[in-house]
C-alpha cells in the first residue's frame, strides 16, 4: 500500500457501513428502462471478476480503459452512450466515473476512452474534466463494486447540453433501444 493511502485507511474504515441505496443506481432509472438487451464483456475480467490494477486509479493504476466487447446492437442505434459507476462509494447515490457517447462500433479496445479523441463526447464529471477515471476505492473502505452501462440509443446524445449527470434520465427518456451491464469489483 502506497504511504499516502495508508493515511487514508482509518477514515475509509469509520465508513465502512456507509453505501449508497443501489436503487438509486443509473440502471434503475425508469426512463432508461427497454426490453432490449445487450451483452456486455471485457477480456480483462470476468462479470463479477477483479478488476485489474492497471484499470484503475491514482496509486493503483494507470486508468487505462479496459477493452469492451458487446452483442449485436438492435437495427436503428445511432449512437452509443457507456456509463461506469461505483455502486459503494460512501455516499449518497451511487458515483459515476465516466459517462462518454459516440458512434456504434462492435467494441472498444484497451485505452480507447482517450479524451484526446474527437469520436467521443464525454460529460464532464468530475473538476469539469471528461475522461475516463478508473476504479479508486477509499482505502480501508472495502470491496466496491463498478457497473459498467452499455446503452444503445435512437438518438445521437449531446453530452455538452446537460448541465450535471442528473439530467441523464430525462435526456435519454424513449430514446433506448437495448442496454446492457458488466460489474467489476475492487478492494483497497
Amino acid at each position: 500500500m502506497h504511504p499516502v493511502e495508508a493515511l487514508f485507511v482509518p477514515l475509509g474504515r469509520a465508513m465502512r457501513k456507509r453505501r449508497p441505496d443501489e436503487a438509486l443506481s443509473l440502471a434503475n432509472a425508469p426512463e432508461l428502462r427497454t426490453g432490449g438487451r445487450i451483452t456486455l464483456t471485457s477480456p480483462a475480467f470476468a462479470d463479477g471478476g477483479v478488476i485489474p490494477a492497471k484499470h484503475c486509479g491514482a496509486l493503483i493504476g494507470t486508468s487505462t480503459s479496459p477493452a469492451l466487447d458487446w452483442s449485436a446492437l438492435p437495427d436503428g442505434t445511432v449512437d452509443l452512450l457507456l456509463v461506469f459507476e461505483d455502486l459503494d462509494v460512501p455516499a449518497a447515490v451511487p458515483g459515476l466515473h465516466t459517462v462518454v457517447a459516440f458512434p456504434p462500433t462492435g467494441g472498444l479496445v484497451e485505452g480507447a476512452l482517450r479524451a484526446d479523441d474527437p469520436r467521443l463526447r464525454f460529460l464532464p464529471l468530475r473538476l469539469g474534466i471528461g475522461r475516463y477515471v478508473g476504479p479508486r476505492p477509499l482505502p480501508g473502505h472495502g470491496t466496491h463494486r463498478y457497473r459498467f452501462h452499455l446503452y444503445a440509443l435512437d438518438t445521437r446524445i449531446d453530452l455538452t447540453a446537460l448541465s450535471s449527470s442528473a439530467e441523464l434520465p430525462g435526456t435519454l427518456a424513449g430514446h433506448v433501444l437495448a442496454s446492457g451491464t458488466l460489474l467489476g469489483t475492487r478492494t483497497t
